[in-house]
Protein backbone atom coordinates (compact mmCIF):
# COMPACT_ATOMS: atom_id res chain seq x y z
CA UNK A 1 0.00 0.00 0.00
CA UNK A 2 2.87 2.41 0.81
CA UNK A 3 4.88 1.65 -1.88
CA UNK A 4 1.61 1.94 -4.35
CA UNK A 5 1.33 5.78 -2.80
CA UNK A 6 4.96 6.54 -2.78
CA UNK A 7 4.34 5.53 -6.77
CA UNK A 8 1.91 7.50 -7.82
CA UNK A 9 3.31 10.51 -5.88
CA UNK A 10 6.42 10.11 -7.62
CA UNK A 11 4.73 9.49 -11.15
CA UNK A 12 1.71 11.92 -10.53
CA UNK A 13 4.56 15.06 -9.19
CA UNK A 14 7.37 14.07 -11.85
CA UNK A 15 4.97 14.30 -14.69
CA UNK A 16 4.07 17.74 -13.71
CA UNK A 17 7.06 19.12 -13.32
CA UNK A 18 8.62 17.55 -17.06
CA UNK A 19 5.14 19.15 -18.43
CA UNK A 20 6.24 22.56 -16.51
CA UNK A 21 9.55 22.45 -18.51
CA UNK A 22 8.05 21.29 -21.46
CA UNK A 23 5.85 24.29 -21.52
CA UNK A 24 8.92 26.52 -21.04
CA UNK A 25 10.54 24.87 -23.68
CA UNK A 26 8.01 25.17 -26.08
CA UNK A 27 6.79 28.65 -25.14
CA UNK A 28 10.21 29.95 -26.02
CA UNK A 29 10.55 28.28 -28.81
CA UNK A 30 7.53 30.06 -29.75
CA UNK A 31 8.71 33.20 -28.98
CA UNK A 32 5.84 34.19 -26.63
CA UNK A 33 6.13 37.09 -24.54
CA UNK A 34 6.60 36.19 -20.82
CA UNK A 35 3.91 38.42 -20.03
CA UNK A 36 1.04 36.53 -19.37
CA UNK A 37 0.02 34.91 -16.29
CA UNK A 38 0.02 31.31 -17.80
CA UNK A 39 3.86 31.86 -18.70
CA UNK A 40 4.73 34.00 -15.59
CA UNK A 41 3.23 30.94 -13.39
CA UNK A 42 5.63 28.16 -15.51
CA UNK A 43 8.37 30.69 -14.66
CA UNK A 44 7.99 30.79 -11.23
CA UNK A 45 7.64 27.35 -11.10
CA UNK A 46 10.56 26.50 -12.82
CA UNK A 47 13.25 29.38 -12.35
CA UNK A 48 15.13 27.56 -9.74
CA UNK A 49 15.95 24.41 -11.67
CA UNK A 50 16.42 25.85 -14.95
CA UNK A 51 18.39 29.08 -14.29
CA UNK A 52 21.66 27.16 -12.63
CA UNK A 53 21.77 24.65 -15.16
CA UNK A 54 21.73 27.21 -17.88
CA UNK A 55 24.99 28.64 -16.48
CA UNK A 56 25.89 25.07 -17.77
CA UNK A 57 24.43 24.31 -20.54
CA UNK A 58 23.09 27.56 -22.79
CA UNK A 59 20.17 27.96 -25.24
CA UNK A 60 20.98 26.49 -28.61
CA UNK A 61 20.26 28.38 -31.69
CA UNK A 62 17.54 30.33 -29.57
CA UNK A 63 16.17 26.77 -27.87
CA UNK A 64 16.29 26.75 -24.04
CA UNK A 65 18.22 23.90 -24.07
CA UNK A 66 18.07 23.45 -20.09
CA UNK A 67 14.59 23.45 -19.95
CA UNK A 68 14.83 20.25 -22.44
CA UNK A 69 17.52 18.90 -20.65
CA UNK A 70 16.11 19.08 -17.01
CA UNK A 71 12.85 17.18 -18.23
CA UNK A 72 14.60 14.58 -19.84
CA UNK A 73 17.01 14.24 -16.06
CA UNK A 74 13.50 14.32 -14.22
CA UNK A 75 11.88 11.54 -16.32
CA UNK A 76 15.33 9.83 -16.21
CA UNK A 77 15.20 10.20 -12.00
CA UNK A 78 11.63 9.39 -12.10
CA UNK A 79 12.12 6.13 -13.79
CA UNK A 80 14.79 5.12 -11.56
CA UNK A 81 13.36 5.32 -8.34
CA UNK A 82 10.28 3.74 -9.59
CA UNK A 83 12.35 1.02 -10.51
CA UNK A 84 14.07 0.87 -7.56
CA UNK A 85 10.63 0.66 -5.81
CA UNK A 86 9.02 -2.24 -7.51
CA UNK A 87 9.79 -5.82 -7.55
CA UNK A 88 11.87 -6.15 -10.40
CA UNK A 89 15.62 -7.30 -9.79
CA UNK A 90 16.90 -3.84 -11.97
CA UNK A 91 20.22 -3.76 -12.60
CA UNK A 92 21.42 0.05 -12.58
CA UNK A 93 25.42 -1.04 -13.59
CA UNK A 94 24.68 -3.04 -16.52
CA UNK A 95 25.29 -0.44 -19.80
CA UNK A 96 22.57 -1.67 -21.50
CA UNK A 97 20.10 -1.21 -18.24
CA UNK A 98 20.91 2.23 -18.27
CA UNK A 99 20.65 2.77 -21.72
CA UNK A 100 17.15 0.91 -21.77
CA UNK A 101 16.17 3.66 -18.91
CA UNK A 102 17.71 6.25 -20.82
CA UNK A 103 15.24 5.72 -23.53
CA UNK A 104 12.37 5.21 -21.14
CA UNK A 105 13.33 9.04 -19.98
CA UNK A 106 13.47 10.15 -23.83
CA UNK A 107 10.27 8.59 -24.56
CA UNK A 108 8.62 10.05 -21.66
CA UNK A 109 9.92 13.48 -22.72
CA UNK A 110 8.05 12.79 -26.43
CA UNK A 111 4.95 11.13 -24.59
CA UNK A 112 4.83 14.44 -22.04
CA UNK A 113 5.08 17.02 -24.78
CA UNK A 114 2.56 15.19 -26.76
CA UNK A 115 0.27 15.49 -24.72
CA UNK A 116 0.83 19.04 -23.85
CA UNK A 117 0.48 19.65 -27.66
CA UNK A 118 -2.92 17.53 -27.67
CA UNK A 119 -4.63 20.00 -24.69
CA UNK A 120 -2.80 23.06 -26.84
CA UNK A 121 -4.92 21.93 -29.64
CA UNK A 122 -8.40 20.88 -27.64
CA UNK A 123 -7.98 24.33 -26.09
CA UNK A 124 -7.38 26.56 -29.01
CA UNK A 125 -10.34 24.47 -30.84
CA UNK A 126 -12.94 25.54 -28.43
CA UNK A 127 -11.70 29.25 -27.53
CA UNK A 128 -12.04 29.85 -31.09
CA UNK A 129 -15.92 28.72 -30.83
CA UNK A 130 -16.07 30.13 -27.81
CA UNK A 131 -14.11 33.07 -27.26
CA UNK A 132 -12.03 33.88 -30.04
CA UNK A 133 -10.62 37.31 -28.55
CA UNK A 134 -9.55 35.56 -25.37
CA UNK A 135 -5.71 37.13 -24.34
CA UNK A 136 -4.90 33.24 -24.35
CA UNK A 137 -5.78 32.68 -27.57
CA UNK A 138 -2.87 34.28 -29.54
CA UNK A 139 -0.68 31.96 -27.12
CA UNK A 140 -2.25 28.78 -27.92
CA UNK A 141 -2.00 29.70 -31.97
CA UNK A 142 1.66 30.32 -31.77
CA UNK A 143 1.46 26.69 -29.97
CA UNK A 144 -0.11 25.23 -32.31
CA UNK A 145 0.52 27.10 -35.66
CA UNK A 146 3.92 24.89 -36.69
CA UNK A 147 1.71 21.90 -36.37
CA UNK A 148 -1.56 22.83 -38.30
CA UNK A 149 0.16 25.03 -40.79
CA UNK A 150 1.41 21.54 -42.79
CA UNK A 151 -2.06 20.16 -42.92
CA UNK A 152 -3.70 23.42 -44.14
CA UNK A 153 -1.73 22.25 -47.66
CA UNK A 154 -3.68 19.24 -47.74
CA UNK A 155 -6.89 19.98 -46.10
CA UNK A 156 -9.66 23.05 -46.78
CA UNK A 157 -11.91 24.67 -45.01
CA UNK A 158 -14.82 21.98 -45.17
CA UNK A 159 -18.10 24.39 -45.54
CA UNK A 160 -15.86 27.64 -43.86
CA UNK A 161 -14.98 25.17 -40.82
CA UNK A 162 -10.83 24.44 -40.19
CA UNK A 163 -11.14 20.83 -39.36
CA UNK A 164 -7.19 20.38 -39.06
CA UNK A 165 -7.58 20.39 -35.45
CA UNK A 166 -9.23 17.52 -35.76
CA UNK A 167 -7.02 15.84 -37.87
CA UNK A 168 -4.47 16.30 -35.66
CA UNK A 169 -5.61 15.66 -32.30
CA UNK A 170 -6.59 12.21 -34.09
CA UNK A 171 -2.66 11.72 -34.82
CA UNK A 172 -1.69 12.52 -31.75
CA UNK A 173 -4.06 10.37 -29.96
CA UNK A 174 -3.09 7.59 -32.66
CA UNK A 175 0.98 7.76 -31.50
CA UNK A 176 -0.33 7.77 -27.62
CA UNK A 177 -2.53 4.85 -28.08
CA UNK A 178 -0.70 2.51 -30.49
CA UNK A 179 2.91 3.72 -30.99
CA UNK A 180 4.18 4.94 -27.48
CA UNK A 181 2.69 1.59 -26.12
CA UNK A 182 4.71 -0.67 -28.66
CA UNK A 183 7.94 1.90 -27.44
CA UNK A 184 7.57 0.78 -23.86
CA UNK A 185 6.69 -2.93 -24.53
CA UNK A 186 10.03 -2.83 -26.27
CA UNK A 187 11.96 -1.38 -23.91
CA UNK A 188 10.40 -3.30 -21.02
CA UNK A 189 11.16 -6.46 -22.46
CA UNK A 190 15.06 -5.02 -23.45
CA UNK A 191 14.99 -4.80 -19.20
CA UNK A 192 13.49 -7.98 -18.71
CA UNK A 193 16.09 -9.98 -20.88
CA UNK A 194 18.74 -8.41 -18.45
CA UNK A 195 17.16 -9.21 -15.68
CA UNK A 196 17.00 -13.20 -16.74
CA UNK A 197 20.33 -13.71 -17.20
Amino acid sequence: MLTNTLNFLIRNLSEFFILLLLARFFLQAARIPFKHPITQFVLSLTNWAVIPVRRILPPFRGLDSASLMLAWLVALMMHAVLLALSPWPFDFTALFSLLSLALAALLEVCKMSLYLLLATVIGQALMSWLSPYNPLMPILTALTEPFLRPLHRFIPPIGGVDITPLVLILAIQLVLNIVVPGLEQTILQGVSMIMLK
